[in-house]
């Protein structure tokens, strides 16, 4: 699985990034979900979502995984003390985890940095538990999606919003899919039967 660019890395680490997180694509993204139970974040980054999840919910147990050592190291320096989510260095295609581990997978902005995403939403659907739920948001396959991607060089694979509930029904998930700004990004919620 592909790295961030040197900008996408350097935005996610910023404070601009960490404030829009928390007060806009957090409570977007979980279109109102309580989350609670163990609850595993796919390419968490520098943990600035995290954050703001565990501000909302406190009591759940969070698990933060990035394919890039960079983000998981700044993701471990972000929790010096309680709660601290559990961080570690994981592909999303190859998930270190058993089956039926976690009540929530969450998915912010990262499936289409996984070339091979459709595999990343499988693996998603075998760690949650039945009943569980894949939450989450990414840009859409559009073209100001691709000229972003384009200019800072960054390896991609955008996803439709059509492909992606096609996907998850084949794994065993019902996804419902809204899409938001101009049709430039979506928000999805899949539940495991």
């Amino acid at each position: 699985m592909p790295k961030m660019s040197g900008i996408e890395t350097a935005f996610c680490r910023s404070a601009l990034w960490g404030r829009f997180a928390r007060d806009i694509i957090v409570p977007w993204s979980l279109g109102g979900q309580d989350l609670s139970g163990d609850v595993l974040e796919l390419g968490a980054g520098s943990g600035q979502m995290a954050a703001a999840l565990l501000q909302r919910s406190p009591g759940m147990h969070l698990t933060l995984t990035d394919i890039d050592e960079r983000m998981v190291a700044t993701a471990r320096k972000r929790f010096p003390t309680s709660p601290r989510p559990t961080v570690q260095q994981a592909d999303s295609t190859a998930l270190p985890f058993a089956e039926s581990s976690f009540d929530v997978v969450l998915s912010f902005l990262m499936l289409h940095h996984v070339v091979n995403w459709k595999t990343a939403v499988a693996e998603a659907a075998r760690v949650l538990k039945p009943g569980g739920m894949l939450i989450g948001y990414d840009l859409t396959a559009s073209p100001a999606a691709t000229l972003l991607h384009l200019v800072d060089r960054s390896p991609h694979q955008l996803v439709a919003p059509a492909d992606l509930a096609a996907t998850g029904e084949q794994v065993g998930l019902d996804v419902s899919i809204r899409t938001g700004w101009a049709g430039h990004v979506m928000r999805f919620l899949a539940h495991k039967h």
